[in-house]
């Protein structure tokens, strides 16, 4: 079957097939389910074949008939089996014979799979309850936790690593294809959804979940009632009859209580099952949904969704979680990812065994803490970590019950703000102790907030607490280093000395100390190894192996005592130096500490024991392969190897262990000491570690000796190697070390290149056989790293090799180009992000809320993220908001492009199969290209640019006059893609479409054209998305320059539209050319085929055959010269006013009012669970992908509440009749007013006249005004035809100036773009946009004090005291310059003339319709009747 869809004979295959009686003697009973399937399969590809042949994207011709069903339909055909013949038609599931889908689907397998056995345990701990045994209910309820423990590492299976070999599945391939199928066949029949495996349902019904209301637990309502009876009754029995839960509760025992709530955090936890899930969801979706997926699961995250496809899928499954874990966690507040890292993951209590020293280094700067587990329930394995929430030490607390003058009331009640923090922590102490209390104290308070180092914001809120009275918060505020070294309790200390007492006072109120909590916050838990492996079913105790850190604090805290060294706050509370056992400590080891097992499935020992284990450790990094030589020495038979690097024998962590096993031949162990010339070697004769002097190394010349054992481990066994697996912890520089030292031995012993060693290195990371686990300390961020501004982050994405990739996140910007190979989730994944402010994504992921992530990833920081400027005006914040969302689209478009381009150019296996011409590869290129250009790449060139064009249009017709001239830019990208070019792109891509599967056999003739073709026409693709990105970067600049401008805002506003339009005008210059660049590729290139004779035949037998051969041989006929016209045509028309583009922006309001209207409603209620599935099915080949629908959904929203809001500006503006000026209307309401201002001096207001052709026109600009914003030079599109006459030449009106411009050849893609000059620039004074700068910028002498109207559509009040309403108004900005004087007092012969003057009038002026009127004019119109 693959072959024969290579070849593109699918359909006719199938129509070939025989028909078979199913009787036993035909098909045996043993072969019939197989069998079965086998036709479900060959339905599903004619299905696939008969909607994907070639003529669903981009098709000039009229597509065949389709193949007939051989039966006929008849009137009782159902609706699943419609179109399907009938030797195969019969409702089942549609999958794909591929791979990728195969994963899937084995995925799915394997978790019933591991699940197999917990029925039988779920079915004996309801007959322990129902028998009252606690004992045997406690052992299946391990076990049942030990099964539910294995069900993440099922997604192993997917992966989207490309290197990960027959586990790697393409979330591009599989967005397009494959996720389709999970749409059901109708209405009538559940879609294909995990949520359709008994296993979950089962479970939700065991731990005794109660709310469905989400829509994910809809459809699990809905799931459940398709299975089958037998099914349905035993999650009924385990839902409603002996329910364990409420036995365990009812018990008290706390063995039971944690187990279970081990088995739920398992389960439906952050770091469980649902968990795992959510987040491997979230990567796969962001790429699917960006690449060309254009539904989701039950329609969520489509594009009438508020958030991006994915991040609503997220959001889905979050409330989900929520509802499992409710009946445990009360109601949850707060995203399940936002527990992770937090205080929520610590829900056991432990006591402190023991702190032992484990070296011969005197100042024990590492050492063993040993934790009791006696009654908590807690289970682990080798790998896992826990969480520890630390206690500041008494000698800190001291510092700050001093100085705040609390040391009398520690045991005082604080009020903490409802839903805050500390309120959600209260709540958990309360639930985790089991005991109820009166709410947080004063010493609870001090001994869990932060109280070191200081962060700006900490030191900030002391600051202003303090009225900026304190000359020490000052001088810290003034620190270039971020965090200071110190305690808040050093600051307090040093601040009093200089603060008056009445404002300290005033700041720290006794007698209410609702400001404590709001000035400390709550410390975080920190994670470590765990360095054991389980005694017993239920561990005793829990080993921690932990390395103190100590810092100098700073030189301005000297003077406070105790003088010590600033230690870690959890480190220093776990292992504490031996000296300071003389100061009292604020816990004693009696005292509960709360922790919390967490388990990283990508640092985990491999499920055989007979596979060869290498570690590699620096240091402290030992810790997990503590547990883990333990776990292999007691039950495995494969080597284990340790490399460990420290550096002096003083400091060689647990030695008397390590010979143990050495002499006991389990581990093979190989040492590296960095200061010391004693080293140990391991002696065969005397099976034993010897000491023996050497020079003094490092772990990678270590690795480099035993070279030929690394690499081997390296190797698969599939490439001829060990196939081990390979595990690194310690610091990022141990990890550098260690990968330098392995790069060095495979290319010693294996590689003959350097990129060949790398070859194997990521085979080995993508085939999850290379495990780490990387830390490091947080380093200081210092205020004079500079700042990158948005436009210079949008241009390191990374997608071309050897170029940097950076990201934004809170406010940094980091360089993760080398971080990549490290990343767990694979590169594509972080890809995804690439050039853009991360920020949301990195918290929906919970790696704001990891210490080791932020530390990490302050390695790689670079600079600080330039901020959004404080432009003081709500208009150019809106502006702003507008193009950043316009340029972050852009990056998004590049870089999911170019996976997508990638995919189809790079992978051997998409264009051959079998050594031959593989049409799938054909068909996947067609579908990408015809996407493409039949959306026009919609989010880019659709409602989101329409959107910031109707609001800058909009600002310059609103502040200059409402006939201003503005470029035609819509006009523009319609033509252009209307343009021949782009019919003739069209036709090209049409061509191969017809290669998909009716000309199949035809391709031979073209193989190496298509892929020409195929490879040219991607690569202009993505350089002409970078172009777009480097424009809208460019524009984003501009920002900057007018927040520094010592101007008006609305003058401010003026010139960035002008230069954003400008901006937008070579944005569509740009598609002309790449529509232009398309056309000139073709795929018949006979030069460049196999055989050149051959492919020129077909392609004149094909022309014969379908008639284009003859075109040329028939007259040229003047009859359909009309339907040419257009192409001829002068474009001289390309200027329109404001109306016109508010007509156009109405057009595509009300094209897409379906859209926007489906938002005013709730999807659960709009329609049934079952259409929302059955909705996903229909043939929508054509649409965007869902990410572009919802950008496309959320511009046209943005817009309609744009219109909306500014309604009676914009009838105003729309509505004014082009023929009409602003000095004609000052004319017809008063002339005496008009001769005035003529003789006055005044400068007349910009009209259609004065910007035209009155371009001669020179002002003189105010003293103090800066120069106008220049604009970029605009691009030259096409060739010159027509020779320009001298006068054309100087002639300036906008019109011939665009006519000229779009005659001028394209300068080559890599110019430099157009800088936004700092001095002061002279203008062209025939630019449109100068029309506009020149009414602001002029000098403003008014002589008198009533402005007139500028249109019959203004608020008038005139009263008789003179009051007036101007024209426009701008809230929050300066006036604009008054318009020409109107008199105070009218007459009533002055209003008899008014009347007269307005009655003659013609009759299109009288006949303007200007809507409702105000209050203000029918005001007006009174007293004018009045005094008439």
């Amino acid at each position: 079957m693959p072959g024969v869809v290579a070849r593109g004979n699918m359909r006719e295959s199938i129509l070939a097939l025989p028909l078979v009686y199913g009787t036993p003697d035909v098909i045996p009973d043993r072969a019939l389910w197989a069998a079965t399937v086998c036709l479900g399969i060959l339905a599903s590809v004619y299905r696939y074949e008969e909607v994907n042949d070639g003529n669903e994207g981009v098709s000039v011709i009229a597509p065949p008939g389709a193949f007939r069903n051989i039966s006929g339909e008849a009137d009782d055909e159902e609706e699943e089996t419609k179109g399907i013949p009938r030797n195969i038609a019969i409702p089942l599931r549609q999958v794909f014979n591929d791979r990728g889908e195969a994963m899937f689907l084995l995925c799915m397998a394997e978790v019933h799979g591991c699940f197999q056995s917990g029925i039988e345990i779920l079915a004996r701990c309801q007959e322990h309850v129902m028998n009252r045994e606690s004992e045997g209910l406690l052992r299946d309820l391990i076990q049942l936790k030990s099964i539910i423990d294995q069900l993440p590492y099922v997604f192993h299976k997917i992966s989207v690593n490309p290197a990960s070999g027959e586990q790697f599945a393409n979330p591009v391939e599989w967005g397009q294809r494959y996720a389709k199928f999970s749409a059901p066949l109708s209405k009538r029949v559940p879609a294909l959804s995990g949520l359709a495996l008994p296993l979950f349902l089962l479970m939700d019904a065991f731990i005794g979940r109660t709310k469905y209301t989400s829509f994910l637990g809809i459809e699990a309502v809905h799931l459940r009632r398709w299975l089958p009876l037998n099914i349905r009754a035993f999650i009924a029995a385990i839902e409603n009859h002996y329910r364990v839960p409420e036995f365990v509760k009812a018990s008290g025992d706390p063995r039971l209580e944690g187990v279970l709530e081990g088995l739920i955090e398992s389960y439906a936890g952050e770091r469980g099952f649902m968990g795992t899930h959510r987040y491997k969801v979230y990567g796969f979706l962001e790429v699917v949904a960006k690449t060309g997926r254009t539904e989701t699961n039950g329609n969520a995250g489509a594009g009438e969704s508020d958030g991006r496809p994915w991040e609503e899928v997220h959001r889905t499954l979050s409330d989900a979680m929520r509802e499992r874990l409710d009946p445990y966690r009360g109601e949850v507040k707060v995203q399940p990812h936002e527990m992770r890292g937090s205080f929520e993951e610590c829900r056991f209590r432990a006591r402190i065994m023991d702190r032992r020293q484990i070296d011969n280094d005197p100042n024990r700067s590492t050492g063993v803490v040993t934790f009791d587990l006696h009654n908590t329930g807690i289970t682990f394995q080798p790998g896992d970590r826990i969480a520890v929430m630390p206690i500041n030490p008494s000698y800190e607390t001291a510092k700050v019950a001093a100085a705040l003058g609390l040391e009398d009331l520690m045991d005082a009640i604080v009020p903490v703000e409802q839903g805050s923090e500390w309120a959600r922590f209260s709540k958990h102490l309360e639930m985790v102790s089991k005991v109820s209390g009166s709410g947080l104290t004063v010493k609870e308070v001090l001994k869990r907030g932060h109280l070191a180092p200081l962060t700006k914001d900490l030191v900030l809120s002391l600051h202003q607490m303090l009225r900026a009275s304190s000359q020490t918060t000052l001088h810290i505020l003034a620190s270039d280093d971020w965090p200071v070294k110190g305690s808040i309790g050093d600051l307090l200390q040093t601040a009093i000395r200089d603060t008056p007492q009445d404002i300290w006072d005033r700041a720290f109120d006794l007698m209410n100390l609702a400001w404590l909590p709001k000035l400390i916050k709550l410390e975080v838990p920190r994670t470590y190894s765990i360095s054991n492996a389980s005694d017993g079913m239920l561990p005793s105790m829990i080993d921690l192996t932990v390395s103190r850190t100590e810092s100098t604090r700073n030189s301005i805290f000297q003077s406070v005592q105790p003088s010590l060294p600033l230690y870690g706050v959890s480190s220093g509370f776990l292992n504490p130096p031996p000296h300071l056992m003389d100061f009292p400590c604020a816990v004693s080891d009696d005292e509960s500490v709360l922790i919390g097992v967490s388990r990283p499935i990508q640092f985990q020992l491999p499920s055989s024991t007979t596979v060869p284990v290498a570690m590699f450790a620096g240091g402290s990094g030992i810790a997990p392969f503590r547990g883990f030589w333990q776990a292999r020495s007691q039950h495995g038979i494969g080597r284990n190897i340790l490399f460990l690097g420290v550096q002096s024998r003083d400091k060689f962590l647990h030695e008397a262990e390590l010979r143990s096993l050495v002499q006991e031949g389990s581990l093979e162990l190989h040492t590296a000491f960095s200061r010391d010339r004693k080293g140990l070697v391991y002696d065969p004769a005397l099976r034993d570690l010897v000491e023996q002097d050497m020079e003094p190394r490092y772990i990678d010349t270590t690795i480099v000796e035993q070279g030929r054992l690394v690499s081997e481990l390296v190797m698969s066994r599939n490439q001829g190697g060990l196939g081990g697996h390979l595990y690194i912890c310690g610091s990022v520089s141990v990890y550098e070390t260690v990968m330098s030292g392995i790069k060095q031995a495979i290319y010693k012993y294996q590689a003959s290149t350097h990129e060949s060693a790398d070859t194997l290195l990521a085979t080995a990371f993508a085939e999850r056989r290379f495990m780490l686990d990387i830390f490091m300390t947080p380093r200081s961020i210092p205020n004079t790293t500079p700042t990158i501004p948005m436009s210079r982050l949008a241009i390191h994405t990374g997608h071309r090799k050897g170029s940097r990739m950076w990201i934004g996140v809170h406010g940094g910007v980091y360089d993760i180009t080398d971080f990549l190979p490290m990343h767990p989730g694979g590169t594509l994944i972080v890809a995804a992000s690439a050039g853009l402010d991360a920020t949301k994504t990195f918290d929906d992921l919970a790696h704001s809320s990891n210490p080791e992530v932020s530390s990490l990833l302050s390695k790689y920081f670079i600079g600080h993220l330039g901020a959004k400027p404080d432009f003081r005006s709500s208009e150019l914040s809106y502006i702003y908001d507008q193009w950043y969302q316009y340029l972050r689209t852009s990056v998004e478009s590049l870089t999911t492009l170019y996976f997508e381009a990638n995919n189809i150019l790079e992978d051997s296996k998409v264009w051959f199969s079998g050594g031959l011409f593989n049409i799938g590869g054909v068909r996947k290129f067609y579908q990408f290209q015809s996407r493409l250009m039949q959306n026009g790449f919609s989010a880019l060139f659709g409602a989101k640019l329409q959107e910031i064009y109707l609001k800058l249009s909009y600002s310059l017709a609103n502040a200059v006059a409402p006939n201003v001239r503005l470029p035609d830019i819509i006009g523009t990208i319609t033509r252009a893609q209307s343009s021949p070019d782009a019919t003739k792109a069209m036709k090209e891509v049409s061509e191969v479409g017809q290669f998909v599967c009716n000309s199949s056999k035809l391709a031979r003739f073209h193989e190496n054209g298509i892929l020409r073709y195929a490879q040219t026409i991607t690569e202009l693709d993505v350089t002409f998305l970078e172009h777009i990105r480097d424009e809208t970067a460019l524009g984003m600049d501009a920002f900057d320059m007018i927040a520094a401008m010592d101007e008006s805002a609305s003058s401010k506003q003026v010139k960035l539209a002008s230069y954003l339009l400008t901006v937008l005008e070579r944005i569509a210059a740009r598609l002309e050319a790449y529509y232009a660049s398309l056309s000139q590729e073709s795929i018949y290139r006979p030069e460049i085929e196999n055989n050149p004779a051959r492919t020129r035949w077909n392609n004149v037998r094909r022309k014969i055959m379908d008639g284009s051969f003859f075109v040329l041989a028939k007259p040229p006929d003047m009859s359909y010269s009309d339907g040419m016209s257009t192409g001829l045509r002068s474009r001289n028309g390309v200027e329109v006013d404001f109306a016109q583009i508010f007509a156009s922006a109405q057009q595509t309001l009300q094209r897409n009012s379906q859209s926007l209207s489906s938002h005013d409603y709730d999807p659960p209620q709009s329609r049934r669970l079952a259409d929302a599935h059955a909705a996903r099915a229909a043939k929508n080949l054509q649409a965007p992908s869902s990410f572009e629908s919802q950008q496309q959904g959320n511009a046209l929203r943005r817009m309609s509440t744009f219109i909306n809001s500014n309604m009676s500006n914009i009838r105003r503006l729309s509505r004014l009749p082009a023929e009409y000026d602003f000095t004609q209307l000052m004319a017809t309401y008063n002339p005496n007013a008009h001769a005035q201002a003529l003789s006055g001096g005044h400068t007349k207001a910009p009209s259609i006249a004065s910007s035209i052709s009155s371009h001669g026109l020179r002002t003189r600009a105010a003293a103090n005004a800066s120069p106008p914003l220049p604009a970029p030079q605009p691009l030259r599109t096409r060739a010159q035809v027509i020779q320009q006459t001298q006068a054309q030449v100087q002639s300036s009106s906008l019109a011939q100036q665009l006519s000229h411009r779009n005659h001028q050849p394209l300068p080559p893609p890599k110019d430099p773009l157009p800088q936004l000059p700092t001095g002061s620039p002279t203008m062209p004074p025939n630019s449109s946009m100068n029309a506009a700068m020149v009414y602001l910028n002029r000098r403003q002498p008014p002589r008198s004090t009533t402005p007139l109207p500028a249109s019959p559509r203004a608020s008038l009040a005139l009263s008789a005291t003179g009051s007036i309403v101007s024209r426009r108004k701008m809230s929050g900005e300066d006036t604009p310059p008054p318009m020409p004087t109107v008199p105070m007092s009218i007459s009533a012969s002055a209003a008899t003339t008014v009347s007269s003057v307005a009655a003659s009038l013609p009759a299109g002026l009288r006949a303007l319709k200007l809507g409702t009127k105000s209050g203000d004019e029918r005001i007006f119109q009174q007293q004018v009747q009045a005094r008439v």
